[in-house]
Parts: structure tokens; C-alpha cells; sequence
């Protein structure tokens, strides 16, 4: 990624950057990977929370947290409206410092520490409320699944477009109580169905691998971890629909203030969520489908990463060596 300030413009290229981004994902790794296991999600994502804004202090940009871990009264670091870097031009951020709080408290698969970026005003300001959401990967027809479409309806035409029989189509899906139907329907419909107790971004990457486990990600989560895997998606060139839910007016009233002018029950394209140039970071803290987790020893860490941007549509995956020696934050 390269920052070119000649005239105030971002251009999403600058491989130096890149490498910024991952250290800040790898320093919330390596941070809670302390608490794998321990059974206290609240200080494993205290943990990462300390370390990924410790480690942005040195990323050469103006960045304002957009999606973090709430208002600026209900977190101490990473709330929506902070402001986080070392200077440089202006970018909004999409953070989530552990993705699977409960993942990594009970040392389960997929629990990731996962950034974003985009140039000012390119990531949807969403609440921390239910979103809607379909996933599928690259090289389909543009609209071979709707958000409005019936989920027999998404199989069949998804089906037709990879060309297999509905039997080989799996779905991934959140395993809760409200995807009852959705999962009923899915089986009725002669699909598998593959169910995560957490951690929907890395699920939603996943059905954008060709050699991913799963063709398709539906239903409901959250907001933030929407805008989150949209950046992703747009990076891996899927497609993705989604939907704000809301429980209450007011819930819908903070969507209206934070899009002033937008209608908060629209259906949203990918690009509604995340448009220009993105760059987005994930590291693995407990290893699963995506990533593998942090592998620590005596005097060091292993880390595992991935990088993308969609500017390029280049995914890269980093290991990385963390010597404690010099990487104090890592032994807590």
C-alpha cells in the first residue's frame, strides 16, 4: 500500500502498510493468546483490545475507528469515533480485536484478531446491532444468490451457477436458535448444512475460497463482524448481501443519525458495506479452517496471517517468528 498526499488521496497499494496492518493483528494475537484456554473472555479481549491499539500508535496513518467495541462510554480503547495512528492520510477502520471472545476463552477453533481499512467514508457505519447476511465467493453470475430469495431458491440457483448437484452444496450458518428455519429449509432442499458456534467473519471467508469447506454463508449476526467480512469479501471479489435488524426504534434512530439521509431497512450490496480500496488483516488465535493458531514455546511465538487487498486481489499468508526478548507484550 502506498500513501500518495500530493493531492490528499489514499491509494490502497503500499506493501509497507500491508505489513503495518499485520503486525497490529499479530500484536492482539500474540496478547490474548495468553488467555486461550483459561475460560475469561473479558481479559483475553482486554488483552487484544491493549495490544492493537498499543501496536496501531506505530501505523503511519489518520485513522478513526468506525466499527470497534462500542461507543466511546462503553470501552476504554478501540470505540467507535477513536482516533488511532501515527499520522498520515485519513482512513477509517473496522476492528475487531478478538473475533470469538468465547472461541479463544475455551481454546475452540477459529478465533481470530481481525482489522480493516479504508479511505474515509468507505465502510458502512453500523451499529452494534443484527445484521442479515449472504455470502458467496468469486466467479459466479452477479446476483446468483438475494438476500430476498428463499434460501431453497439461493441453493438451487448457486448449484446450477458452480455446476454440482445440490447434495455437494454445504452452508454455513451460526448455530442459534433463530436459524431454525433456515437451517430446516436448507436440508429440505437436499443441501448440507454446516453449523460454527462463533466467529461468522471467518466463516464468511471461507465460502469465498474455491478450496474453502463451505459454498455459502447465511443469516444473522452482527453489524460490526458484517462490515468486517464484507471487506474481506470485497477482497476475494464475492459477492455479499445484507440487512440491518433492528429490535427496537431505537436501535433503528442510532442507524439514521450514523447514515444520516440513508433508509436504515434498505438492502445492502457489498459495496454499501465496504467500497474503495480496502486492505484487510486477520490473524489466527486458536487454529481452525482459516488460520492456525498462536503456536507459543519458551522464548518465542509462531503466528499465522492472512493479508488481502482488493485493489490487487492479492491474498497473502504470513508466518510469523516473535521473539519475547524483544516483543514484551507477548509474555503476558
Amino acid at each position: 500500500m502506498s500513501a500518495d498526499t500530493r493531492k490528499g488521496s489514499f491509494i490502497v497499494s503500499d506493501r509497507n502498510l500491508a505489513l503495518e496492518l499485520v503486525r497490529v493483528t499479530e500484536a492482539a494475537a500474540l496478547a490474548s493468546s495468553h488467555w486461550t484456554g483459561r475460560g475469561d473472555k473479558n481479559e483475553a479481549d482486554g488483552a487484544a483490545v491493549e495490544a492493537m491499539r498499543t501496536a496501531f500508535d506505530t501505523v503511519a496513518i489518520d485513522g478513526t475507528v468506525v466499527i470497534g467495541e462500542g461507543e466511546m462510554d462503553e470501552a476504554p480503547m478501540l470505540y467507535i469515533g477513536e482516533k488511532v495512528g501515527a499520522g498520515g492520510p485519513a482512513m477509517d477502520i473496522a476492528v475487531d480485536p478478538l473475533e470469538g471472545t468465547t472461541l479463544c476463552a475455551k481454546d475452540l477453533p477459529n478465533a481470530l484478531t481481525v482489522v480493516a481499512l479504508a479511505e474515509k467514508g468507505n465502510f458502512l457505519h453500523a451499529p452494534d446491532v443484527y445484521m442479515d447476511k449472504i455470502v458467496v465467493g468469486a466467479g459466479l453470475p452477479d446476483g446468483v444468490v438475494d438476500l430476498d430469495a428463499s434460501i431453497g431458491e439461493n441453493i438451487r440457483n448457486l448449484a446450477k451457477a458452480r455446476g454440482k448437484d445440490i447434495g455437494e452444496i454445504v452452508l454455513c450458518a451460526l448455530d442459534r436458535d433463530r436459524h431454525a428455519e433456515l437451517i430446516a429449509k436448507t436440508r429440505e432442499a437436499g443441501a448440507r448444512v454446516k453449523l460454527i458456534s462463533d466467529g461468522d467473519v471467518a466463516a464468511a471467508i471461507d465460502a469465498c475460497f474455491t478450496q474453502g469447506s463451505v459454498d455459502i454463508y447465511a443469516g444473522s449476526g452482527g453489524a460490526p463482524e458484517g462490515v468486517l467480512a464484507a471487506a474481506a469479501v470485497r477482497c476475494m471479489n464475492g459477492q455479499m448481501q445484507a440487512r440491518l435488524l433492528f429490535e427496537d426504534d431505537a436501535q433503528r434512530e442510532r442507524a439514521v443519525t450514523m447514515n444520516p439521509g440513508k433508509n436504515p431497512d434498505r438492502k445492502l450490496g457489498l459495496t454499501d458495506l465496504a467500497s474503495g480500496d480496502v486492505l484487510f488483516s486477520a490473524t489466527g488465535v486458536t487454529s481452525g479452517f482459516l488460520l492456525r493458531g498462536i503456536r507459543r514455546h519458551a522464548d518465542h511465538a509462531t503466528t499465522h496471517s492472512l493479508v488481502m487487498r482488493s485493489k490487487s486481489g492479492t491474498l497473502r499468508f504470513v508466518e510469523g517468528h516473535h521473539n519475547f526478548a524483544t516483543k514484551t507484550w507477548g509474555t503476558r
